[in-house]
C-alpha cells in the first residue's frame, strides 16, 4: 500500500524505513535541505542504522502536500509537539495543521498520530473535528537507536479497541526484524498516558541513580560500588543506572513536564520532585566543578548523549550556562557545528587546542581520545555507556 509519513524526525524516518522494503512509502517534510538529503540517501540525522537502511531503501521525499496525500491508504503523523511553558502542554498546532490538509485532500485516508501529546488529546480532537479515521500509536525510541528500536520493538501498541487496530499492530510486527513484540490494543487516552508514564519512569531512574552519584560526591564514596551493589537486586537491574549530568533529549523533559501538566487536579508529590531533581543535579555538578577552582571549563559535546546529534534540552547546556554565570571562562569543542561561537563562548575546531586551553574537561560519556589528559577530566560517566 501506499503509506505516507509526515515529518522526517527520528520517528518519522525511522517509521519510513520500517515500511519501505514492503510498502510504497513517501515521506513529507516542510525543510528542502533535509527532504534534498533523504531523496540523495544520506541520512538527515545521526543515527548509523538510519543510515544504512537510508541507502538501499526505496523511499521518496518531498514538500509536495497533495502528491504525498493523494491515493495514500496509510499517514502517519511524525510532527514535532514541544512543551510550551506558558500554557503547560504541548504545541500540538502541527498535528492539527497537518490533519487540516488531509481532510482537504484524502479524507479517507487512516491517520495515525505517532508525535507525543496531551493523555486525552486524540478524543477531543477527533470529537472537536468529527474524524472516525484518527488512531494514536505511541513511540519509544531511543535517540541514535531509532530505527533499531522500531525493527526489534519490545512492544506494539495502539490506541484503539478494534479489528482495524489490531490490524494495524500487525501491520508493525510484520515489519519488524524478530517478531515477538507484545501487541497491546488499548484506547487512544490510556495509550497517551502510557507513553508518558514509561518516559517518566525513566526520568525518575535517571534521577535516582543521579541523586545516589550525589549523595557519594559529596561524601567520598564510590558510586561505582554502590550502584553495582543496588543493581546486583533482579528487581532494580543494571540498566538506566549510568550518572549523567541531568536527563535531556527529545522526550524525558518534555514528557515528564506534561505528565505533570494532567496532575493539575489530581494529588502527586512524586512526579514534580523527578522534575525538580533534574534541577537540583545540575546545580550539584555545577558546585562541584566551582570548589575545583579552575579558570577555564572545556564542555566537550553539546549532544546529550554519545552517537546522536541532538543538542535540545541537553543538560550541559544549563551546567555551561551556571559556570559562565560564575565566571568560568568556558570553550566548547563541538565537531556538528561549524561557527566560532556558540551562545558567546568560543567553538574550538582543533581537539588539540581545545585540550590545551581547557583546565578542566567536561565530558558526560567518556571517549579514548582523552587517554592523554585524564587529569584534566571531569566526568560522572561510571559505565562508558549512554
Amino acid at each position: 500500500m501506499k503509506i505516507t509519513v509526515v515529518g522526517a524526525g527520528y520517528v518519522g524516518l525511522s517509521n519510513a524505513l520500517l515500511f519501505s522494503k514492503q510498502h510504497d512509502v513517501i515521506v513529507l517534510d516542510i525543510d528542502k535541505t533535509r527532504v534534498k538529503s533523504i531523496n540523495q540517501k544520506v541520512s538527515p540525522i545521526s543515527d548509523t542504522c538510519i543510515q544504512n537502511y537510508l541507502t538501499e531503501a526505496s523511499i521518496e521525499a518531498t514538500c509536495d502536500k497533495e502528491f504525498a496525500y493523494q491515493n495514500a491508504k496509510l499517514i502517519i503523523i511524525a510532527t514535532p509537539t514541544n512543551y510550551n511553558p506558558e500554557t503547560n502542554y504541548f504545541d500540538t498546532s502541527s498535528i492539527e495543521a497537518v490533519i487540516d490538509n488531509i481532510q482537504k485532500i484524502n479524507p479517507k485516508a487512516l491517520m495515525i498520530i505517532k508525535s507525543t501529546v496531551p493523555v486525552g488529546y486524540t478524543k477531543e480532537i477527533s470529537k472537536k473535528l468529527k474524524l472516525k479515521n484518527l488512531i494514536f500509536s505511541p513511540e519509544f525510541l531511543r535517540e541514535g537507536q531509532a530505527l533499531q528500536d522500531n525493527l526489534y520493538p519490545s512492544r506494539i501498541i495502539v490506541g484503539e479497541k478494534s479489528k482495524r487496530a489490531e490490524k494495524i499492530a500487525k501491520l508493525y510486527l510484520k515489519a519488524t526484524v524478530e517478531k515477538n513484540a507484545v501487541l497491546l490494543c488499548v484506547d487512544s487516552t490510556e495509550a497517551e498516558a502510557i507513553k508518558l508514564f514509561s518516559n517518566t519512569y525513566l526520568a525518575m531512574r535517571v534521577a535516582f541513580f543521579n541523586e545516589l552519584d550525589t549523595y557519594c560526591m559529596k561524601n567520598k564514596l564510590s558510586a561505582l560500588d554502590i550502584t553495582t551493589g543496588v543493581g546486583l537486586d533482579p528487581r532494580i537491574g543494571d540498566h538506566y543506572n549510568n550518572p549523567s549530568f541531568g536527563y535531556g533529549g527529545y522526550c524525558l523533559p518534555k514528557d515528564t513536564k506534561q505528565l505533570l501538566a494532567n496532575y493539575h487536579d489530581t494529588p502527586q508529590e512524586l512526579i514534580s520532585a523527578i522534575i525538580r531533581s533534574n534541577q537540583t543535579r545540575k546545580q550539584a555538578i555545577i558546585a562541584d566543578i566551582l570548589s575545583r577552582k579552575v579558570s577555564c571549563v572545556g564542555i566537550y559535546r553539546l549532544t546529550m548523549k554519545a552517537d546522536s546529534d541532538n543538542f535540545r534540552e541537553s543538560a550541559v547546556h544549563d551546567v555551561l550556562q551556571g559556570l559562565a554565570d560564575e565566571g568560568i571562562r568556558v570553550v566548547i569543542y563541538e565537531p556538528t557545528l561549524d561557527v566560532k561561537e556558540y551562545l558567546g563562548h568560543p567553538v574550538i575546531s582543533s581537539l588539540q587546542k581545545f585540550k590545551a586551553m581547557s583546565d578542566l574537561i567536561i565530558v558526560n560519556r567518556m571517549v579514548p581520545m582523552f587517554s592523554d589528559v585524564m587529569e584534566k577530566i571531569y566526568t560522572r560517566d561510571l559505565f562508558g555507556i549512554n
